[in-house]
């Protein structure tokens, strides 16, 4: 398999001190062997919906996929806050790229998740279902047929890759898109340049990598995954983070229900976009620096080794720290505080030694300590998350986001949200 192609972007953040960070390039391939094994699918709601799919599936298309019922290990329904009630910590750990390279990374999250009762979010290069032979069946927009910047899988690496995104679903996590060719940069080709309709066409040409993977492949031995991609498939993130200005009339036109491709995020409660909740990567503390990191691998990694996957291993130990502290201290931040929810992103991949890998595990086991512990701490998928924000009164969601980062609620949450108008429950689904 080819290198991937990494890029990033200087993106000047907002904020009481503005923060310099590079917004690192927001997909990858790698391992796809992360198990959320006991498909707890994290805590959205005080109950769990854990009925297993239907024994009979219903194959789609040519069988690639198939409707095996309502997905497992889901969070009952979302109830809206009541006056004078604090606001759950949501944290939602994501995967660009989500390909099964052969590291064990895919299964080691999985399993991490599962341990802890999580849900996450993994959003799947459509690429990484088609095979390297059949690459001509690929047209990206403003770039040659067949073209990608990012590697394709090899067959057993698309088998992989497949294992665990069934394993994934069945397990209560989310299935979203990176789209496919990881095109960045300045160049005409890039995604940053695309138009609405060209988006469509590479959405388009995505999921019918995932729906049609049996056709393209040729393989009958395998089992579908067990969704209709279609439904399943309401967010995305772009590749490096561009183009999602041009990206959201058509994400909208989908019925898509989030993005979260913007870079430069803070920690504060989101809004929608052209009726898309904008869920962005944010900025968090960054141990010993006087500025702030973009909560994702590639943004440590870009300013402790300037880009370069394979540093002199002596910085590893301190890297990996700051790395780990920096998605805790955000934690502690928002949780302390106006309990905005931290969105982290990241790739299956082992660069600088894995420092970032252990980096996040070491923050997801923090995080879920204190769930544990009893605090209103949910590990969740984007997906989960925006069910809560579509069941909360908008009069409520408008007085989150008056708190900015760091700030705590004026004389606690019950004094905070106990004037907030009960109304009639309605939800906040057209919230701007």
């Amino acid at each position: 398999m080819r290198p991937y192609s990494r890029r990033g972007m200087l993106s000047i953040g907002a904020g009481a001190a503005a923060a310099v960070s590079l917004a690192g390039c927001a997909g990858l391939t790698g391992s796809d062997d992360a198990s959320h094994a006991d498909g707890s699918g994290g805590d959205t709601g005080k109950g769990r919906s854990d009925a297993a799919p239907k024994p009979t599936a219903r194959p789609i298309g040519d069988g690639s996929t198939a409707y095996t019922g309502k997905q497992p290990h889901q969070p009952a329904k979302p109830e809206p806050l009541q006056p004078g009630q604090a606001p759950p910590q949501f944290v939602v750990f994501s995967w660009d790229g989500a390909g099964e390279v052969g590291n064990g990374l895919f299964p080691r999250f999985l399993d991490l998740a599962k341990e802890h009762g999580a849900s996450m979010t993994f959003f799947l290069s459509g690429l990484y279902l088609l095979p390297e032979s059949k690459k001509r069946l690929y047209d990206p927009p403003n770039n040659p047929r067949g073209a990608s910047d990012i590697g394709y899988l090899t067959d057993a690496h698309i088998k992989d890759t497949l294992k665990n995104i069934r394993r994934a679903w069945l397990e209560g996590h989310e299935i979203g898109t990176h789209f496919n060719g990881h095109f960045c940069g300045e160049s005409h080709g890039s995604v940053k340049n695309w138009t609405p309709r060209q988006w469509r066409s590479e959405i388009d040409q995505a999921k019918s990598f995932v729906k049609e993977w049996r056709t393209n492949t040729g393989w009958t031995d395998l089992p579908a995954l067990p969704f209709d991609y279609d439904k399943e498939l309401v967010g995305g993130r772009t590749p490096c983070l561009l183009g999602q200005d041009n990206l959201l009339p058509t994400a909208r036109e989908l019925g898509w229900r989030y993005d979260a491709s913007s870079p430069g995020g803070r920690q504060v409660w989101p809004v929608k976009r052209q009726g898309i909740w904008d869920l962005p990567l944010q900025q968090i503390p960054f141990p010993g620096r006087r500025f702030e990191v973009l909560s994702m691998d590639y943004n440590m990694l870009a300013n402790q080794s300037l880009n370069s996957t394979k540093a002199p291993a002596h910085n590893y130990p301190g890297w990996r720290e700051q790395s780990a502290q920096a998605y805790i201290q955000g934690f502690k931040r928002a949780y302390k505080t106006n309990r905005a929810p931290l969105f982290i992103g990241n790739h299956f991949e082992q660069w600088n030694g894995g420092i970032y890998m252990d980096a996040v595990e070491e923050a997801f086991k923090h995080i879920a300590r204190e769930k544990d512990k009893g605090g209103d701490v949910r590990l969740v998928s984007f997906r989960q998350y925006v069910d809560w924000m579509d069941a909360q009164r908008p009069e409520v969601l408008a007085k989150l986001r008056t708190l900015d980062v760091g700030q705590q609620p004026a004389g606690g949450w019950r004094e905070f949200l106990k004037a907030t108008p009960k109304g009639s429950g309605a939800p906040s689904s057209n919230a701007a």
